[in-house]
């Protein structure tokens, strides 16, 4: 369960909205536009840590709960492990896609 607090009480702007969670009470920021494109960028220059690259392997050959493990052992916990899993297999089903595209116009 998710609480929007008042901006005006915690004097930030309007781009960053403040949520609090219910369960450990700790401010988080939306990421704005600038944000999530300078981490694309990096992400793109830097490529995969190893652990990602052997979890994208796993996620191929469709050993999901193997995967899971692996991620769990390095990230610390199952939601952690969860959401990489599912930012890993976005990220494998956007590099299909765009083999797919390539494939076409050739």
């Amino acid at each position: 369960m998710l609480l929007y607090a008042q901006l005006n009480y915690y004097n930030m702007s309007i781009q960053f909205a403040v949520i609090l969670t219910m369960l450990s009470w700790h401010i988080l920021q939306k990421g704005t536009k600038r944000v999530q494109f300078v981490r694309n960028l990096i992400r793109e220059v830097a490529g995969f840590a190893p652990y990602e690259k052997r979890f994208t392997e796993l996620l191929k050959v469709g050993k999901d709960k193997r995967a899971l493990k692996v991620a769990k052992r390095k990230l610390g916990t199952h939601k952690r492990a969860k959401k990489k899993r599912e930012e890993m297999s976005s990220v494998l089903r956007k590099m299909r896609f765009c083999l797919i595209e390539l494939q076409m116009v050739v």
